[in-house]
């Protein structure tokens, strides 16, 4: 699939009181015909939160006219909005903190349209409530979109959260409005597959250490993705069929580069802190088929021993645990000193959807 930037092509203007919509129907979050995506929580089922890079809510409606109602905690959040299936251009919503209502089209055409609210953005810029779609007048919802037949989770750092992705190649790492999880390599590979995907992802995490107080064992089984909580993912609620665990790249970063932890670990404690985590996973879901990448940063230079880690990891976890359903995905380090940008993300998933399709036939 050839996607092109989102940002600069439309960034979605705020509704007050839009004469439009003067005898407009709100559709309450709570009803049947949404279909929501990721880690999601539903506390209050009128205003769920998303705060998880890459969740989702889709529905199909009827109608020329479309707003969406959303309440942002900090206004740092972006999300794609994509109508009628077209992901080339999609509209742009850069979220403002408190409720806000904002405008998409009201020039659709008469009939059936699809839409797909998209979080590109991470834990780290907070929570976003879904307050509803508003429809005009005799518009509804339809029956919802079909189920995908297949079931993905990433677990990762920025790489797998799409950090910089849209931005140039000489340009800034870091803004919000160039973080776009929709175009990450994750995303990329599970529509290619007809995924749904779960990307349970934070920029700056690792295993052993992270540029901040938290690592990904304490932060996995999370509801909420807004920093080191208390919530807890009910892991029964969805079985993946495959899981990608992309992380050590901050490891090596900061164990090697920062000298972040009091004690340097040696060899066999990385490969060991490895172990620790994947088993964490795999007590959680049985018969998942578990992918261990790394890349596509400089954790896979060549010459790292990094890649190693990990294969000394499965290899330990098939002998000692008889756990064949594993296996090792390394991301190509081209050189580039930054976050992967869209281009290698699109050559990474093609790499991910080639080896899944070899490892489960779909």
């Amino acid at each position: 699939m050839q996607l092109n930037k989102s940002i600069g092509l439309l960034l979605i203007c705020l509704v007050w009181g839009n004469a439009a919509f003067a005898d407009n129907v709100r559709i309450s979050p709570d009803n049947n015909a949404y279909i929501y995506t990721g880690r999601i929580d539903f506390s209050d089922p009128r205003a769920p939160l998303l705060s998880w890079p890459g969740t989702s809510i889709k529905a199909n409606f009827s109608g020329t006219a479309l707003s969406v109602i959303l309440d942002d905690d900090q206004g740092k959040n972006f999300f794609n909005v994509i109508i009628d299936g077209d992901d080339r251009y999609p509209y742009v919503i850069q979220a403002e903190k408190g409720e806000k209502t904002y405008w998409l089209s009201d020039s659709l055409g008469e009939g059936k349209h699809s839409v797909e609210i998209y979080k590109r953005t991470e834990g780290e810029e907070g929570n976003t409530a879904f307050k509803g779609l508003v429809l005009a007048e005799g518009q509804k919802l339809l029956p919802p979109p079909m189920q995908l037949p297949h079931k993905i989770e990433i677990y990762g750092d920025s790489i797998t959260s799409g950090m910089g992705n849209e931005g140039a190649y000489n340009g800034a790492d870091d803004n919000l409005s160039e973080k776009n999880n929709y175009l990450a390599y994750g995303s990329i590979a599970a529509r290619q597959l007809d995924a749904e995907l779960h990307t349970i992802s934070q920029s700056g995490i690792g295993i052993m250490v992270s540029w901040f107080p938290f690592i990904m064992p304490q932060f996995y089984d999370q509801l909420s993705a807004v920093g080191n909580n208390d919530s807890q993912w009910d892991f029964s609620q969805w079985t993946p069929d495959v899981v990608l665990i992309n992380l050590f790249q901050n490891d090596s970063w900061l164990v090697e580069r920062e000298g972040r932890m009091a004690v340097v670990p040696d060899e066999q404690q990385r490969v060991e802190a490895y172990i620790d985590f994947v088993r964490s996973i795999r007590q959680k879901y049985p018969e998942a088929e578990i992918i261990c990448a790394l890349g596509s940063m400089d954790a896979t230079r060549k010459g790292s021993d990094w890649p190693d880690y990990l294969r000394q990891a499965v290899e330990t976890m098939r002998d000692k645990f008889d756990d064949q359903k594993l296996s090792t995905l390394f991301f190509d380090f081209n050189g580039y000193g930054q976050h992967p940008r869209v281009a290698q993300h699109q050559a990474n998933a093609d790499k991910l959807t080639h080896f899944i399709q070899q490892k489960m036939h779909w």
